[in-house]
C-alpha cells in the first residue's frame, strides 16, 4: 500500500522546467511519428502522446512542428537509452534519455554521478529491483465500479490503490491502450493526474543528512541534462 504516493509531487517539480518539457515532447513526437506514421488516427502511440502533451500544456505549434519535421526526409534519429546508477546511501536510479548523440549523453550523465562521488552501473545492475509498468491516476468517486469494469474487459490489474479520493492503477505496458480505452469510455475527457509508462521501485529507502543532500544535488544536475527525459529512483521523498 502507498507504493506510488510521491510520483505526482516529483512530476510537478520536473514540470516547472517548461522549456525542457516541451523539448522532450517534441523529440518523442517526432520520433514516434517518424517510426509509425504522421497521422494520429493511424498511429495510436502518436495519438496518445499528443493527448499527453496537450495535458502537459505543450503548445500546439511545438506539437505540429515536430509532426511536420517527421514528414521530411532525413533529419535526426533519436534513441531512447536507459542508464542505471548507484546514488548516495542505498539509493538507486534509472535515467531515461532520448538522444541523437550517445557519447555526449553518457558523458553528461556520468559526470552528474561523479559530482556526488557515485557511479553508473552496468545494464540490469539496478533495474532488477524495479517493475516496468504503465501507471495512471485520477480523481475517483467509486473505485469498485471501475475495478469490476476493468475485470469485465479482461484487463490484468497489477496494482489498484485508492488514497485521498485518488485512484492509482498499474498494468503491464502491453495493456496500456486497452486500459485507457476502457477508462475513457467510462469517463470521456478523463483528466489524468499521472499518465506514465516507466520504472517503479519494488521497495523504497529513506535518506537523511548528507546522503539526502547529495541525492537532491544529483537529481538537480540530472534534470539539467538536456537529453534526460525522466528519472526513476527508489527514494521515498515524502515527509
Amino acid at each position: 500500500m502507498g507504493r506510488f504516493p510521491n510520483i505526482a509531487a516529483s512530476k510537478a517539480k520536473t514540470g516547472a522546467q517548461k522549456a525542457k518539457v516541451y523539448s522532450g515532447f517534441a523529440k518523442e513526437i517526432y520520433q514516434t511519428a517518424k517510426n509509425g506514421g504522421t497521422d494520429p488516427s493511424g498511429n495510436l502511440n502518436l495519438r496518445r502522446l499528443i493527448e499527453k502533451a496537450k495535458k502537459e500544456q505543450v503548445p500546439s505549434d511545438v506539437i505540429n512542428r515536430a509532426i511536420e519535421k517527421a514528414k521530411g526526409a532525413g533529419g535526426e534519429d533519436y534513441q531512447t537509452i536507459l542508464y542505471e546508477g548507484f546514488g548516495p546511501g542505498a539509493s538507486t536510479l534509472i535515467i531515461k534519455t532520448m538522444t541523437d548523440n550517445v557519447n555526449r549523453t553518457v558523458a553528461e550523465v556520468r559526470a552528474a554521478f561523479n559530482k556526488v562521488h557515485k557511479s553508473l552501473g552496468v545494464s540490469n545492475s539496478v533495474s532488477y529491483n524495479y517493475d516496468y509498468l504503465t501507471l495512471v491516476s485520477f480523481k475517483c468517486e467509486n473505485e469498485e465500479v471501475i475495478f469490476n469494469e476493468l475485470l469485465e474487459q479482461e484487463i490484468d490489474i497489477i496494482d489498484f490503490e485508492m488514497e485521498d479520493e485518488i485512484l492509482t492503477i498499474s498494468v503491464n505496458p502491453t495493456m496500456q491502450h486497452k486500459l485507457k480505452d476502457a477508462l475513457e469510455t467510462m469517463f470521456p475527457n478523463l483528466d489524468y493526474i499521472i499518465d506514465e509508462t516507466g520504472y517503479y521501485a519494488k521497495d523504497k529507502v529513506i535518506l537523511q543528512g548528507e546522503d539526502l543532500e547529495d541525492f537532491q544535488k544529483l537529481m538537480r544536475i540530472l534534470e539539467d541534462v538536456e537529453d534526460v527525459t525522466n528519472i526513476y529512483h527508489n527514494v521515498n521523498l515524502e515527509e
